[in-house]
């Protein structure tokens, strides 16, 4: 009896002391979250809206994924020797950095800031690196990462 009492007392506790909530969360426009909690608009300081209503004008006069890949040329694949990559001006300003790495190991095989140096053109030497997938990566000033599997022969 004393076990059946403690039992029901010990539920009767547990609905009333563990309410389900709503949890919300709130994302940049890199996927990073940047809030959770109760409130739907809780962590939203007009400073806070500022940024989210400047970074939405930012994005739309940025292009997206499908606009960029158009105006990159990675030729040829697969690759044998040289991976030759060229780019727009239009992208020119968009691109902060280019990474290749291999796919299976996850391990960096190339990195280079983009500079006026490079005059929208970057020739990699493949000719040491290992038969296989490999990721080029263009990280863009805005903080977007776009990426694409290239293979290697």
């Amino acid at each position: 009896m004393k076990i059946k009492l403690f039992s029901l007392f010990s539920l009767f506790i547990g609905f009333l002391g563990f309410s389900q909530t709503e949890v919300y969360f709130k994302y940049d426009e890199a996927g990073n979250q940047r809030y959770r909690g109760t409130n739907a608009n809780g962590k939203t300081t007009p400073k806070d809206l500022l940024k989210e209503t400047t970074a939405v004008s930012k994005t739309s006069q940025t292009m997206d994924e499908k606009a960029f890949w158009k105006q990159i040329r990675l030729y040829p694949v697969p690759v044998n020797d040289f991976l030759t990559i060229d780019w727009t001006d239009e992208t020119d300003a968009l691109i902060e950095s280019i990474s290749l790495y291999q796919h299976s190991t996850v391990h960096w095989k190339f990195q280079q800031q983009n500079s006026t140096a490079l005059n929208k053109q970057l020739k990699i030497n493949m000719s040491g690196y290992e038969w296989g997938v490999y990721v080029i990566r263009f990280t863009l000033k805005d903080g977007r990462i776009f990426s694409k599997n290239i293979t290697k022969r």
